[in-house]
């Protein structure tokens, strides 16, 4: 028996190390490809990277066939047809490029094109179906969320690093300082994104923005859920403070909707920019199309990334606004946050619903619940209040400034631009450097508020300043409790958004102070508009940023990331949680004020 019980246990570890082998295969045709693209080489070495790309595409087909005739790891029923599509992709791929007839006359698959396609659906098909669980023990929420963005950082630095990244040889603190920009969705930049970096470079960019954009979490879990057939309930736990969902069993719907809707906005975006943009301009099809995806991504991610010289105050592109208008309600998409999108999205089917349902019963109205909840209130109402007033005070402070080469529309167009591009998106129209002062603090204090929680942005939040002056006018009317529309927000609400406000002016104190320092020829209002600007993962710059020292740029990165990640995230991370108990102290007022 004991040996039965041996022989069993060896067969399933040998099966369980056999099962990781497809993976390994197809990690090393991704490095293969990042070698390939990263060096230069001869006509010998493509030969042997090709054949190791088709082997790893023909231990991916295999792989999928064996998965399904072990219980253990058989994949989920709704992953079938996914799997088929995928397998018949593959097999022609593998079957065109071994085939010796050279006259074969479906050969459309042996392009390097569609080879880079397979290998890297095999290693996402392969990455899905890594069963990893995260230990509660080991990595709390915070802490994960942490990780996930620090090796996304380091990954993207190196990738930069590579020869054919970038046209001149990069320095190992300019690409991190760019890896962070992009992973951070800042927009920030020490060198020329367009003229600096090659295709590739370019393209390893908007991958990090991205994946800094939704967060790494968010691709990796609902995949690897797809295709494996499942998750932990512990898995599920830390899921639902990452993605805000209400309920457990709301995660991965949670997380399918945020990337199907991400893709799709990016996809409209695209298209609309792509028939905005003259083609004059651009005239390579392929080159247009890239521009168009580029900034797609970049505007919904709330990046700021261009590869135009200055973004879109260039020349050509200054009075194109309906390309500006396109770019900045993609960014004002993803600046809402995708808790109220889906909210939005809720009570528009159910308006539609009550429509049909009148028109079909022919009744005078159709009772319909509340389905505003009162964070889309707080947020869209504050949005829209920060929207309008720094579009008027735009206007009215740089009429006959910035806005100068302006007609009457043109000026009330860019005036929007600017105003809602200021919380954290980071595009610029105007020459930011050439604002008036009291223009730069309505600017530095609308990047500090920032987007909306659970957005790409960054910012204290809208929701944060809401809540934070809902509270003062509560205390000046000597109300105890915080009561909004009929409700009531809690006080871990309240004490919240006053841990962010102050952390946020701990942060960004601290690197003006630093900058200061390192920084001895610039101006102090530069200082400070380039510190907002990166804590906010705004991106908008006075034009300091490129001539910084090594140490401000270090700076500027710390800056970066605490702002993406929340200073409070990070303490977070940190500090041993503590049960309150079955307890209360006796109150004892303290003399404030």
């Amino acid at each position: 028996m004991n040996q039965l019980l041996r022989t069993n246990g060896k067969i399933n570890a040998f099966l369980k190390r056999a099962g990781r082998t497809p993976f390994v295969i197809s990690l090393f045709s991704i490095l293969c490809f990042l070698f390939e693209f990263g060096f230069e080489h001869d006509s010998d070495v493509i030969d042997v990277l090709r054949k190791i790309y088709i082997l790893s595409i023909f231990a991916g087909s295999i792989s999928i066939i064996v998965r399904y005739f072990f219980r253990n790891n058989r994949p989920r029923l709704k992953s079938i047809p996914a799997d088929i599509l995928l397998l018949i992709f593959l097999v022609l791929i593998v079957h065109q490029n071994v085939e010796a007839d050279p006259l074969h006359k479906m050969k459309i698959f042996t392009q390097f094109f569609w080879i880079y396609i397979a290998i890297f659906l095999v290693f996402f098909r392969e990455f899905s179906a890594i069963r990893v669980e995260f230990k509660r023990a080991v990595f709390n929420p915070a802490q994960l969320f942490i990780l996930s963005f620090l090796l996304i950082i380091i990954a993207g630095t190196f990738l930069l690093l590579l020869p054919k990244a970038s046209v001149a040889k990069i320095s190992l603190i300019d690409a991190l300082f760019t890896s962070t920009s992009a992973v951070c969705v800042t927009g920030l930049t020490v060198v020329d994104t367009g003229s600096y970096f090659t295709g590739f470079g370019q393209i390893i960019i908007a991958i990090l923005i991205q994946a800094g954009g939704l967060g790494i979490m968010t691709f990796a879990s609902y995949f690897s859920y797809f295709f494996r057939g499942g998750s932990s309930y512990e898995n599920q736990l830390i899921l639902k403070d990452l993605t805000n969902a209400e309920k457990i069993s709301e995660v991965f719907t949670v997380l399918k909707k945020i990337i199907l809707i991400t893709f799709f906005i990016e996809g409209i975006g695209a298209i609309l920019i792509y028939n905005a943009v003259d083609s004059e301009l651009i005239p390579s099809l392929a080159d247009r199309l890239f521009f168009s995806a580029f900034h797609a991504v970049s505007g919904f991610c709330n990046a700021g990334f261009s590869n135009l010289p200055d973004s879109f105050y260039e020349d050509a592109y200054r009075l194109n606004y309906p390309l500006h208008l396109i770019v900045a309600f993609l960014f004002i998409l993803g600046g809402l946050g995708f808790p109220i999108v889906f909210n939005l999205i809720r009570l528009l089917k159910a308006r539609l619903k009550s429509f049909f349902l009148l028109l079909l019963s022919r009744k005078k109205q159709i009772h319909s619940p509340l389905l505003i909840n009162i964070n889309t209130r707080l947020v869209l109402i504050t949005s829209l209040i920060l929207s309008i007033t720094g579009t008027i005070a735009f206007f009215i402070l740089e009429y006959n400034n910035t806005l100068s080469d302006h007609g009457f529309s043109g000026k009330v167009i860019t005036s929007f631009f600017a105003s809602v591009t200021t919380r954290t998106a980071g595009f610029n129209s105007v020459d930011t450097s050439a604002l008036t002062l009291p223009t730069m603090l309505i600017v530095i204090f609308l990047m500090w508020v920032g987007a909306s929680p659970a957005s790409t942005g960054g910012g204290i939040k809208t929701s944060t300043i809401a809540v934070a002056l809902l509270n003062i006018v509560s205390i000046a009317r000597g109300n105890l409790r915080l009561e909004v529309y009929g409700r009531e927000i809690p006080g871990v609400s309240v004490n919240r958004a006053f841990a962010i406000i102050v952390l946020s002016m701990v942060v960004i104190a601290f690197s003006i102070g630093c900058l200061t320092v390192f920084e001895t020829g610039k101006g102090f209002l530069q200082i400070c508009f380039e510190c907002v600007s990166a804590f906010s993962t705004v991106g908008l710059s006075t034009g300091i940023t490129a001539d910084l020292t090594s140490a401000g740029k270090l700076v500027l990165i710390f800056t970066m990331f605490t702002g993406r990640v929340s200073m409070l995230t990070i303490l977070i991370a940190f500090f041993k949680k503590v049960s309150s108990g079955n307890y209360r102290y006796p109150t004892e007022s303290i003399l404030i004020n």
